[in-house]
């Protein structure tokens, strides 16, 4: 749906229905626990390649055109109406945020804010800079989870849905978030 009147959605933070946050909580908390450094590294670059192969060659009519998408699993619905560029710069919101408290909980540092998906709503008009930002942002998290030599730190920094979450779970979460994103991505082209 393309049109231009705004839909009525639940409001930013408002989370998951339980049921399906029961099963994001199982699958990031499993995906933490089995997946290697190497493997988060790869899966977090690999989306982030996805996605500027999906984003590059738009024109900037296509990349900024909201559309309002089927809610996905693990998407609130407060972002189901975003354009490409919206869903980007969320991407480098979130993405800088993680890089920040990776490093941070690698110095044994909890960040300043609470984390809360409330706060990490994009711009409704993203420059066309927002593709480098993005990328930029995703090579923060790399170059963040490079400069320790042990991500199981002992500090934790609670998600606002999967809790205390180590520099490990930060890294793995990253991967995992961009994975829900391109999707996302994905359903926007589809329909827009």
């Amino acid at each position: 749906m393309t049109d231009s009147t705004e839909p009525q959605l639940a409001a930013p933070g408002a989370g998951l229905p339980w049921p399906e946050r029961l099963i994001a909580n199982f699958m990031v908390k499993r995906g933490i626990r089995l997946s290697s450094r190497q493997e988060t590294s790869e899966l977090l670059m690999a989306e982030r390649q996805l996605i500027l192969d999906l984003v590059t060659p738009l024109s900037i009519d296509k990349a900024t055109c909201r559309v309002l998408i089927q809610r996905l699993r693990g998407l609130e619905d407060s972002s189901r109406y975003w354009s490409v560029f919206m869903t980007l710069d969320h991407l480098r919101i979130v993405n800088t945020g993680i890089a920040e408290a990776i490093t941070l909980l690698g110095q044994g540092k909890i960040p300043p804010r609470e984390a809360s998906t409330a706060t990490v709503k994009p711009s409704a008009a993203p420059a066309p800079s927002i593709l480098s930002d993005f990328a930029n942002s995703c090579d923060a998290i790399e170059q963040s989870a490079r400069s320790l030599s042990d991500l199981r730190t002992p500090t934790r920094y609670a998600h606002p849905w999967f809790g205390p979450l180590d520099a490990a779970g930060w890294y793995f979460m990253s991967a995992f978030h961009l994975r829900l994103h391109r999707k996302q991505i994905e359903a926007i082209l589809k329909l827009g």
